[in-house]
């Protein structure tokens, strides 16, 4: 209260510039639209790979950089967001991030290389990392007590990002140049930015240092890897060529260093107690083969359909969109049921669907046509996503239910990381193969073959079964 309200003066009078008090209904649909926007980036630029190598004179294993990159930063940004959001609060980690995500979109459109393209989807996709585990944390102090369906639901916008992405992709390539699938971000980034300064909440910062050295080494780690793996792409080039080796080396330093700063500092950028015991390990080892599966080899699925098919990019792109149908029908039905079947059972019914899938999309199609085929394939993918992402990422919730912000960023992490080996140990042997597409469909089935004979460890996760109260 002022000064004069104190006197008597205007006792009743509100503040001059009062901030508006927003719904539970508006803070989810501000970050499940910044969600939305982070979620169609990842599957957009599928759709364009072969635009891109003619454009930028490219070969694959450097033109799916455009898509490993943006996992690499979603895999660095998580972790990073997820600390900064419990320390310095998850408004203003969530507003910086749609700044980040908007300008870096708006310079992804004016590339003019394919070097400089890559460097700017990883700084645009440090923004769009950053919205998942301050989204999460603003979810769960808004919800309070019924965020198992809210976290449930805003699991399901990726696969409506996931189910748009590819037609706009589709729809601007027809049209327009490839800039065009990044400038449709910038209107739409600026005004879910000007909602979240105007409405989202404050939260209270724990304070704190966050371990920025600790995010340059998990960087270090996973670019030196994708380097070391993308080598392995070029004609002559072995495991023992020290194009491979060194920075393969680099990459184990980096992960060794890692640990080792883990147990020295106070805040680590990944807590150690959050990757011991068996749970964890379990828990953290499914997030990163999902990672594979689901979102690096999922997205290489309208690459298979130009090539062996010669599909035009809308088309290929809209494989996607059944996918993304798929995932999001069974993400909100699962969602509401997860008290009574528990997490186990979607988790294990989600794999199996997945490793389905990649393989009917890889069989001669019998019926239904080449588009029909693959489209039911792609559908299935989605069925499984969207069985086991709530599930998984509940799961995840409850093995540490105190650092929530931590747990997202971590799951967010290994699943991107996965993404990331997935898609350039698979861009790279498919580069060094006489036939591009039968190695491609090699690498489907057996990554389909890994993720289904790991459901048995399924088991040793939470399960979250019979729970009285909607956590």
């Amino acid at each position: 209260m002022s000064p004069i309200a104190r006197l008597g003066g205007a006792r009743h009078r509100p503040a001059r510039h009062p901030r508006p008090v927003a719904s539970r209904q508006l803070v989810f649909a501000i970050v499940s639209l910044a969600l939305f926007m982070s979620s169609i980036d990842a599957t957009v630029v599928a759709t364009a790979l072969p635009t891109l190598r003619h454009s930028l004179h490219a070969p694959i294993s450097w033109t799916s950089w455009t898509i490993t990159a943006y996992q690499l930063g979603l895999a660095v940004a998580m972790p990073v967001a997820g600390r900064l959001s419990d320390q310095l609060g998850r408004r203003r980690v969530f507003i910086a991030s749609a700044v980040v995500f908007t300008a870096a979109s708006l310079l992804c459109g004016l590339s003019t290389s394919i070097g400089m393209l890559i460097a700017l989807r990883l700084v645009q996709a440090l923004g769009g990392g950053a919205f998942v585990p301050s989204a999460s944390g603003i979810i769960v102090e808004v919800f309070g007590g019924h965020r198992t369906r809210a976290l449930g639901l805003l699991s399901g916008i990726f696969p409506l990002g996931s189910l748009v992405g590819p037609i706009i992709g589709g729809v601007l390539l027809s049209d327009f140049s490839w800039r065009s699938i990044f400038f449709v971000n910038v209107p739409i980034g600026v005004v879910f930015t000007a909602l979240a300064i105007r409405y989202l909440p404050h939260s209270s910062p724990v304070g704190g240092r966050v371990d920025f050295i600790g995010a340059l080494q998990v960087a270090g780690a996973l670019l030196a890897a994708m380097y070391a793996v993308t080598r392995l792409g070029s004609s002559g080039v072995g495991i023992t060529s020290p194009s491979f080796a060194l920075p393969a080396l680099v990459a184990i330093a980096c992960g060794v260093a890692l640990v080792r700063r883990s147990h020295r500092v106070e805040s680590p950028l990944i807590p150690l107690h959050l990757l011991r015991g068996r749970a964890f390990l379990v828990m953290n080892g499914l997030n990163f083969v999902w990672g594979a599966c689901a979102i690096g080899l999922g997205s290489l699925i309208p690459l298979y359909a130009e090539q062996r098919y010669g599909f035009t990019p809308l088309a290929a792109g809209t494989l996607l969109t059944a996918r993304a149908f798929g995932e999001a029908l069974l993400a909100v039905a699962v969602t509401m049921v997860l008290r009574r079947t528990g997490y186990r059972l979607p988790m294990i019914v989600g794999f199996w669907l997945i490793s389905a899938g990649m393989v009917l999309v890889v069989v001669a199609p019998p019926a239904l046509g080449p588009y029909g085929w693959l489209s039911l394939g792609a559908a299935l993918t989605g069925l499984g996503i969207g069985a086991s992402a709530p599930s998984a990422n509940n799961a995840s919730f409850e093995l540490a239910p105190d650092d929530i912000g931590a747990i997202s960023g971590l799951r967010g992490m290994f699943r991107q990381s996965g993404a990331i080996i997935g898609i350039t140990l698979t861009t790279s042997l498919v580069a060094r193969s006489a036939g591009e597409t039968e190695s491609l469909g090699r690498a489907f089935v057996a990554m389909a073959a890994c993720l289904a004979a790991l459901t048995p460890l399924i088991m040793l996760t939470p399960d979250g079964r019979g729970r009285r109260r909607d956590r």
